[in-house]
């Protein structure tokens, strides 16, 4: 039985499959949110799911329950759903998901059969993970190509990153094995703010998605709604003087090991290594919390 049940089969040229999970590796939900900010802005359509029998423990992922119109109950079960969009005559997918309990090797084959079969030239994934990065300054993201011509061509470094993987990083090397080029951007998110979206975060890691697949994207209402964030956070930060100290001691490291950038959402017009930490920098970050939280909540 084909895992991925078409509700339609839209005709699409060419598109670019935009992947992104909640769990583990997401980070202040900034990957999930982005992704589902560019559904939203792209006025993206949904088109086909994944049937979650097969992926999911529904103990730990459990269905939800609502009412439709007061009276009748509805399941909704923690399917992957993918969606199309066009933006300015280019057609793109959106593919999001809760990270499965499960079959991941079957999973991401089926989600990157699908990517093929629609024509896909390109396999983004859109991940974050907690570190030691300060609130106040621009989101730090780190950006990756399996083969040297694609992160050349995107401005992109290639991961040295060993360690404890999720979804994403399974993905990422399924499409590498089917021949299916593809880009994993991950956004640094701080560790010590409580949890909870983080829009600041997932403005930098959709602005920059949109910037590698070459789309325009309004950023405009995240930035809002990461302002206003920014300010609460702020706050927060103020009424302990232990935090306080230590988020300042962040922003003189940050200043120091990373200069600002020009122009994009929160700094993100380029990936450069004078711009952002390095892929084993984060990689040794990501290895730490890992080592410090038992395997912890995010990977890579």
């Amino acid at each position: 039985m084909d895992p991925i049940e078409f509700e339609e089969r839209p005709r699409l040229s060419e598109p670019p499959v935009v992947c992104a999970f909640q769990g583990w590796n997401d980070g202040g939900e900034a990957a999930s949110l982005a992704a589902r900010y560019l559904v939203e802005r792209w006025e993206a359509k949904p088109f086909a799911h994944l049937d979650p029998e097969e992926y999911y423990d529904f103990q730990v992922s459990r269905p939800t329950v609502r009412l439709e119109e007061g009276v009748s109950r509805v399941i909704e079960w923690p399917r992957g759903e993918f969606s199309a969009a066009s933006v300015k005559g280019r057609d793109v997918v959106l593919f999001t998901a809760v990270e499965p309990n499960m079959r991941w090797r079957s999973f991401t084959g089926a989600v990157v059969e699908t990517a093929a079969a629609l024509g896909s030239p390109l396999l983004l994934t859109l991940g974050a993970f907690l570190t030691d990065v300060p609130h106040t300054r621009p989101v730090p993201l780190v950006g990756s190509a399996a083969d040297e011509g694609t992160a050349d061509r995107l401005g992109l470094t290639r991961s040295r990153y060993e360690g404890p993987t999720g979804i994403v990083g399974v993905l990422h090397d399924a499409s590498i094995r089917a021949g299916l080029p593809s880009v994993s951007l991950w956004a640094a998110v701080p560790h010590y703010l409580p949890s909870g979206p983080n829009p600041r975060a997932a403005a930098a890691l959709a602005g920059r998605a949109a910037a590698i697949l070459d789309l325009p994207l309004d950023t405009s209402p995240l930035e809002g709604a990461a302002a206003t964030w920014e300010a609460e956070m702020g706050r927060l930060v103020a009424d302990s003087d232990e935090l306080a100290e230590y988020v300042s001691r962040l922003e003189v490291v940050a200043d120091e090991e990373r200069p600002a950038v020009d122009g994009g959402v929160d700094g993100t017009s380029g990936l450069s290594q004078e711009s952002v930490p390095s892929a084993d920098a984060i990689g040794a970050e990501v290895e730490r919390f890992l080592r410090e939280h038992g395997g912890g909540e995010q990977g890579r």
